[in-house]
């Protein structure tokens, strides 16, 4: 699934190439990517309507519209967003592009497959949707409580913005029994993380993924949100993670997948030197299922909190004689 920096790589590409531009048409080639409303109250809701700002909450993709309408995309599994020109045909040549953030040597691709919308620019060119597995979601919101109130009950702190500090995951974890891992792909608490970079962070931070998330002190607070930090912005160097179905604005894939320090590598020795690992044999990278995902750590560099105990309130004792 495309999570934080993946989406917000493809917003970079956009935000250029879109902003001022106007969408003359937008034709919805699947009616699950709008449900509940009808394809076509999607369709009447962004015609004709200028881009006036390409966004990201979480891993939403948000064109803002002129009107004060915000149409919010989300990729979920397998969804891509692709800037193509239709005038391009295929061909085995290479060409230099100026268009999607500079020179690049490209190879001109068809239209892929699996598109399940189009959106007709006012330059002739077009953005599709794709998305294998049918997941994806857009919804067209309108300023003000309702676009507040969509993204308010669905996601959290945006975790690149500042907001997320040490006491404030201490704060938001507090006596939670769920996994570390578990606790950081809910969107609602710290919004853009998904299966890939809680991983990386939980290696960076050398925290055990089924750690009780409310057993964290302050130390282990400040080592996550800086692996957090570190994972998500190592991820935006490299253009995103291209494991599966993953594609940035151009077509291209992601290098992230090449620089991962734990995520997939099942087997292979972990890359922290050894003096920095406890006694042991050498360690290797394990793998184990949390919440139904597939999940890498290292068992002996990564530590393995174990839950706070609880006070216990016993009635005050009863001085000798007392009555």
């Amino acid at each position: 699934m495309p999570e934080l920096p993946e989406v917000e790589t493809v917003r970079r590409q956009l935000e250029p190439e879109l902003v001022g531009k106007r969408i003359e048409s937008a034709t919805v080639l699947d009616e699950r990517l709008t449900r509940p409303e009808p394809p076509d109250a999607v369709e009447r809701a962004v015609a004709g309507r200028e881009v006036t700002a390409v966004a990201r909450r979480g891993k939403y993709l948000m064109l803002g519209l002129e009107g004060g309408r915000t149409l919010a995309l989300h990729l979920r599994m397998t969804g891509n967003l692709l800037l193509r020109d239709p005038a391009q045909r295929e061909t085995a040549n290479l060409m230099k592009s100026e268009s999607l953030g500079g020179p690049r040597l490209y190879e001109s691709k068809p239209e892929p497959s699996h598109v399940r919308a189009r959106f007709e620019l006012d330059d002739g060119r077009v953005l599709l949707f794709t998305d294998v597995r049918r997941f994806g979601q857009a919804v067209v919101l309108d300023a003000g409580d309702e676009l507040d109130d969509f993204f308010a009950s669905r996601l959290g702190l945006e975790p690149l913005s500042g907001e997320l500090t040490p006491q404030r995951l201490l704060e938001l974890a507090a006596g939670r029994k769920a996994p570390l891992k578990s606790f950081l792909l809910t969107q609602s608490r710290i919004a853009g993380i998904g299966n890939i970079y809680a991983d990386e962070a939980l290696w960076r931070a050398r925290l055990h993924p089924l750690s009780p998330a409310g057993s964290m002190k302050i130390e282990h607070a400040e080592r996550l949100v800086d692996g957090i930090v570190g994972a998500l912005r190592a991820g935006l160097d490299h253009g995103g993670a291209s494991i599966d179905d993953y594609l940035d604005a151009r077509g291209d894939p992601g290098s992230m997948q090449d620089e991962f320090l734990v995520h997939t590598r099942e087997g292979e020795p972990c890359l922290r030197p050894a003096s920095e690992h406890r006694p042991s044999p050498p360690p290797v990278i394990q793998r184990i299922v949390v919440t139904g995902r597939s999940t890498y750590f290292c068992p002996n560099c990564q530590v393995r909190l174990r839950r706070r105990p609880r006070r216990s309130r016993r009635p005050a004792t009863r001085r000798a004689g007392a009555r």
